[in-house]
């Protein structure tokens, strides 16, 4: 199979962020189309009754201590941001407005977002944040914070997350290969092998 493999992250999760610098070296190599699609994690904690990892008990301070590890062993910038974390539906609708146009533009603009908050601990959440780093890619920033408050673009993003939780999205990242779902930025070992195989 040729589809294209769907890339579901939130722009507040860390493990979205360090995947998000590894899945296109990873998926190079097979020639696939990677579908970049940021979502809202709060609509699907209220599906399954999760919550951030961080605010869980014992495993808050395990992840933050292996997300450093993490970092350090893809030699990625990484802080933990203050505050975290955040609301992130300015950037997934910028996101959706510019990927209307130019996907590759972006994911240009994902992975600038991304380092923004975890490289360089800057505020996404924060309308001149977001619309700036809109800007500095290039794009008519007066245009960018009029389109990401555009119903349009509202119920684009309202459309793709609800989308996501019917195809069983959870948490960030997600990615669904030919139908095959795999949660987690360690778990490009298996989505490797997948691709090899064409399954098991």
């Amino acid at each position: 199979m040729t589809d294209a493999i769907d890339f579901y992250f939130d722009f507040s999760s860390p493990y979205g962020y360090l995947a998000a610098e590894r899945i296109e070296a990873v998926i190079a190599p097979f020639e696939r189309e990677i579908r970049w699609r940021p979502i809202l994690l709060g609509a699907a904690f209220k599906t399954t009754g999760n919550k951030p990892l961080v605010d869980q008990p014992l495993k808050g301070d395990y992840t933050l201590h292996d997300l450093d590890r993490l970092a350090r062993f893809q030699q990625v910038p990484w802080v933990v941001p203050d505050p975290f974390p955040i609301a992130t539906v300015r950037a997934a609708r910028g996101f959706y407005w510019i990927d209307d146009q130019d996907p590759a533009a972006a994911v240009t603009f994902a992975k600038a977002v991304y380092r923004a908050y975890f490289g360089e601990g800057r505020n996404i959440s924060e309308p001149d944040v977001v619309d700036g780093i809109a800007a500095d890619l290039g794009h008519d920033r007066e245009a960018f914070a009029a389109a990401v408050s555009s119903p349009e673009i509202k119920e684009r993003l309202r459309n793709e997350v609800e989308a996501s939780i019917e195809r069983g999205v959870f948490g960030s990242p997600y990615m669904i290969v030919d139908g095959e779902p795999f949660w987690g930025a360690d778990r490009f070992w298996m989505i490797k092998r997948w691709l090899k195989s064409g399954g098991w």
